[in-house]
């Protein structure tokens, strides 16, 4: 499925989320319900937020960023090493304003 964030969008998220310190940390049990309605909060009020991942295995990592991705309705702006950039407008009282899509 393509990305509905066009490059530009992504290109201003990530200058967005370059300061930011991770909110969510997925350690060794991988992606739980506890953890995803932990995320839907933070999204919810952060909108932009670094995930940080505690997975050595860079095929066990790509699979929790997919899941994480997939179930919580977020869009994935970047990934470095164990790190991951994610974004969703926040249903009331968005806070980002996106550059147009062209």
């Amino acid at each position: 499925m393509p990305s509905a964030l066009t490059a530009a969008q992504k290109r201003y998220l990530r200058g967005l989320a370059h300061p930011l310190k991770p909110l969510i940390q997925v350690g060794a049990k991988g992606v739980t319900r506890a953890l995803l309605a932990e995320l839907d909060l933070v999204l919810e009020r952060h909108e932009l937020i670094k995930v940080k991942f505690a997975a050595e295995d860079r095929d066990t990592r790509d699979a929790w960023i997919t899941e994480l991705v997939e179930n919580s309705g977020a869009e994935l702006v970047q990934r470095i090493g164990n790190t991951t950039v994610i974004y969703r407008r926040a249903q009331e009282n968005p806070q980002i304003v996106l550059p147009k899509a062209r």
